[in-house]
């Protein structure tokens, strides 16, 4: 398993081997210890997600204010998704940075995304399957969102590749605060 630190400090690529054969592939996409030993944190996985999502769907930007945050890891089983990662830390040296990563179904690899940061994707194919180990359980309380097409945050959500089709946001995510909106609420990760 190789971690690689993206450009936003919390945001590290994972890459394991894919394992070939005449039945398909395998691959190990979580190594607690080889986690902690490379990037500090502790990821004890205390929830497991898995969504489907059609073509053109957007899903985020979404983030947790609970104590200890909630850490993602991210893998696309099947489809292929960008991801987006957003910091959300207004005391960061990269607030309001966003990075992009394609995920396809059979690619090794994932994304670890810190508690404090904020995550979404596109999907661009039919049945995206997108699963995510989480370091801490839903809940409602601490829940966040931010509306995924605030032109502060500027991500560009590629969506000329999906025109054919449209996209599709929830009503929560569609009418969710803009990043100056949480900030002023004091509603950021600190």
């Amino acid at each position: 398993m190789k971690l690689t630190q993206l450009g936003i400090n919390g945001a590290w690529l994972v890459e394991a081997d894919a394992h070939v054969d005449n039945r398909g592939t395998f691959r190990e996409w979580f190594k607690l210890d080889e986690i902690r030993d490379v990037t500090g944190i502790e990821f004890i996985v205390k929830q497991a997600n898995l969504s489907v999502s059609h073509r053109g769907v957007i899903r985020g930007i979404h983030y947790s204010v609970a104590i200890n945050g909630q850490a993602k890891l991210v893998t696309c089983a099947s489809g292929h998704v960008i991801d987006v990662i957003a910091d959300i830390r207004p005391n960061s040296a990269t607030f309001k940075k966003v990075i992009q990563m394609n995920l396809r179904g059979g690619d090794p690899q994932a994304i670890l995304i810190g508690a404090d940061l904020g995550h979404g994707f596109l999907a661009l194919e039919d049945n995206s399957i997108v699963t995510y180990l989480l370091s801490s359980p839903y809940s409602p309380n601490n829940e966040r969102e931010i509306n995924p097409l605030d032109s502060e945050l500027s991500i560009d959500w590629h969506l000329n590749m999906v025109r054919d089709t449209g996209h599709i946001i929830s009503t929560k995510d569609a009418q969710a605060p803009s990043l100056a909106e949480r900030l002023a609420g004091r509603q950021l990760p600190q």
